[in-house]
């Protein structure tokens, strides 16, 4: 088998395979802040049409090329519950001021 790699090189696709080896699904989706490198965990398409399991980032293992291991049996990884994606993030900026505001300011030598 292939060394182990970093949760920031798993891929669509790749398969997800409980600890007694039995397959799970495959990954749908990986959630986490590459940025920060903080792995939350992973959608997986369990093969029911419509219905992507939740794996907490606690609950994977070796994460190998093109496999995930889980650290829970099969019978645990059935009762995982249902993905749902994180809410969007909302950028705040500061509100601009009126052009008048901003001419007369300009005009004063204020910036």
């Amino acid at each position: 088998m292939d060394d182990p790699v970093s949760w920031l090189q798993i891929e669509q696709g790749w398969r997800v395979v409980a600890s007694d080896g039995t397959a799970v699904g495959t990954v749908a989706q990986v959630e986490g802040d590459k940025e920060s490198d903080i792995f939350d965990g992973l959608a997986v398409s369990s093969g029911e049409p419509s219905r992507l399991l939740y794996v907490p980032g606690e609950q994977v293992g070796a994460i190998h090329p093109g496999e995930v291991a889980l650290k829970i049996a099969s019978a645990e990884a059935s009762t995982l519950g249902e993905f749902r994606p994180p809410p969007p993030e909302t950028e705040l900026r500061p509100r601009r001021q009126p052009l008048t505001t901003r001419l007369t300011n300009w005009l004063r030598g204020q910036r």
